[in-house]
């Protein structure tokens, strides 16, 4: 598992957009559609926008119809904390950043082969780097 940061909120607020705060540190979801990279389809490493911990390649994106960035797997496991999630009248799998704790939105097994899995993200909770 990473080093978890122990930052405080006041460095939230200072650091991420009031928007990346909503997503990242209040569990907040950005409307479908209309994140950043949704529809990218740019190369490279898809990191935590809060820590920068590495979390998904653009080699398991894919178009899922669902208006968010998903991809089918994850860069390292122990980089991804799953939680139970029961909110909204549903029973999900919560993902958050193992670096900092940010949301960065859930995981559904109904994704592309070879893992089945989709993990639904908001673009909000990321950041691109892009290869050079």
């Amino acid at each position: 598992m990473a080093d978890k940061t122990d930052k405080d909120d006041n460095h939230w607020r200072e650091n991420l957009s009031p928007e990346e705060y909503h997503v990242c540190r209040e569990g907040g979801t950005e409307p479908a559609f209309t994140g950043r990279y949704w529809d990218c389809k740019e190369d490279g490493t898809y990191a935590c926008v809060a820590c920068g911990l590495a979390l998904f390649s653009s080699a398991t994106k894919f178009d899922s119809g669902s208006g968010w960035p998903s991809f089918y797997d994850v860069i390292r496991a122990e980089n991804i904390v799953n939680l139970v999630d029961n909110t909204h009248g549903m029973l999900r799998t919560e993902l958050r950043c193992s670096g900092c704790d940010s949301h960065l939105g859930h995981i559904f097994e109904d994704g592309p082969q070879p893992t089945g899995k989709r993990y639904c993200i908001n673009s909000l909770s990321l950041k691109l780097e892009q290869d050079a």
